[in-house]
């Protein structure tokens, strides 16, 4: 079940073989995100194979396969493993919280559901999964943005006359271009003082040579 998808709102999976549970929760949450459900684990499975959700609220106990052996899987696969599971349960034996959280469930909702805590406790868990998207996207794009920088390092030959650097077809290339081609930087032409001094002094002493004759 898809109701009112959009593409900016969480996506949580429903599994629990006890459809009065599931329409409960989807009363809960349908208003705040969007909802699929499934009522065993091989469906659930599928579910999450065709789209990847945000959030899973899991049954503990079903027929055929129970909500551990779902987390499991989920969790021997890459692609699925860093989904949130929010463990969904009757019992009230910590061995059984402490089995789920050991397979790396993020929290417990108990039946019957209070309505208060279970939307806190889902809000919580969503918000945390929005963090860390936005971190791996951040990551990702600086990862990018540094693949794209060129560094220059080691060491590089360069004639000590004219100034040419030897690259690594050992053919020889003036410095702006060698730089240029190693790294990020770009340049603007100018004149030192120093320079200036050496090659525009005799036109300036000329120019006004010439003037004095006038």
């Amino acid at each position: 079940m898809n109701q009112n998808a959009q593409p900016d709102r969480a996506k949580i999976l429903i599994v629990d073989d006890n459809p009065v549970n599931v329409s409960l929760l989807e009363r809960i949450l349908r208003h705040e995100y969007d909802l699929r459900s499934a009522y065993d684990g091989s469906v659930a499975l599928k579910l999450i194979a065709e789209q990847l959700p945000d959030l899973i609220l899991l049954d503990v106990m079903m027929p055929g396969m129970t909500g551990f052996e779902v987390m499991q899987i989920l969790k021997d696969d890459p692609v699925t493993a860093d989904i949130p599971v929010i463990f969904i349960t009757a019992l009230d034996e910590g061995k059984n919280e402490a089995q789920g959280l050991d397979l790396g469930a993020v929290d417990y909702i108990h039946k019957p559901f209070d309505i208060i805590l279970t939307r806190l406790r889902i809000r919580n868990q969503i918000e945390l999964k929005q963090q860390r998207n936005l971190l791996k996207a951040q990551k990702m794009a600086l990862e990018e943005t540094l693949s794209r920088v060129k560094l220059l390092e080691g060491i590089i030959s360069i004639c000590m006359y004219c100034k040419q650097i030897r690259n690594d077809q050992q053919t020889w290339q003036q410095l702006e271009q060698y730089i240029s081609e190693h790294s990020e930087a770009k340049f603007s032409h100018g004149i030192c003082p120093a320079c200036a001094e050496i090659h525009f002094s005799q036109y300036h002493l000329e120019d006004h040579a010439g003037q004095g004759k006038k």
